[in-house]
């Protein structure tokens, strides 16, 4: 790793944690031992980077303090590019739009060495067709989930049976060849998991719902054995 990469590092890692850092915790993180912490740290400091601390008792930002993430990692762009990658084989046009979108952005603010990573392919996300094509609008349904409004919405149960529903809906689980909506039931009085493909309407409404239903999906997610 280059010694700037490393002491941008040293700045992530002092901003996610929020807390009092030891070198030695961070020296642990970057595969480096605590002497080239305590080196870089004074270097920071040197250059009026508002970090408190000294050696035995940790190091943290001054309140407030915060930079923005201009630059990328070698790993961190992999990640994106491999999360983009995804989107680009599973999502909806709208999200696979937003995703070149975020790359756009990304690319503008890299340095020339950088802009090359976003480039070359490292990995190959395959392109799974879904079995049936959805019908209803997936901004629509994502716009919901985030305005935390209920929605009104016609679906065809397994049997063929076209039922009127009122979901309040949370979240949106993709597996290979299906997206499934998991949301509360107005219906059933409580959650249940929806086949993207079988909604014929999805229309959301004015009326919000609590936003405690989130953390009640959590605890039954966990129950189901879905989330640990």
């Amino acid at each position: 790793m280059r010694r700037a990469d490393r002491l941008f590092q040293i700045i992530q890692i002092m901003q996610r944690q929020k807390t009092v850092l030891t070198a030695h915790e961070i020296a642990e993180e970057l595969e480096v031992s605590p002497r080239t912490i305590y080196r870089d740290i004074q270097d920071l400091m040197s250059n009026h980077v508002p970090i408190r601390g000294e050696r035995g008792t940790g190091y943290i930002f001054e309140k407030g303090y915060d930079l923005p993430p201009l630059m990328f990692s070698e790993e961190e762009i992999d990640a994106v590019m491999l999360g983009v990658e995804w989107v680009r084989a599973n999502g909806d046009v709208a999200i696979q739009r937003a995703a070149e979108d975020v790359l756009s952005k990304i690319g503008a603010v890299l340095p020339n060495d950088r802009q090359a990573l976003t480039k070359s392919i490292r990995h190959v996300i395959p392109k799974r067709e879904l079995k049936t094509p959805i019908h209803v609008s997936m901004p629509k349904v994502r716009q919901a989930i985030r305005d935390q409004v209920k929605s009104k919405t016609s679906y065809r149960t397994p049997d063929g049976t076209l039922t009127e529903r009122v979901l309040s809906p949370l979240m949106i689980v993709f597996f290979e060849d299906i997206q499934l909506l998991a949301a509360w039931c107005d219906l059933r009085n409580d959650f249940r998991h929806f086949r993207m493909d079988r909604f014929e309407v999805f229309e959301p409404l004015k009326e919000r719902f609590s936003p405690k239903l989130f953390d009640q999906l959590d605890k039954h997610l966990i129950s189901e054995g879905y989330k640990e």
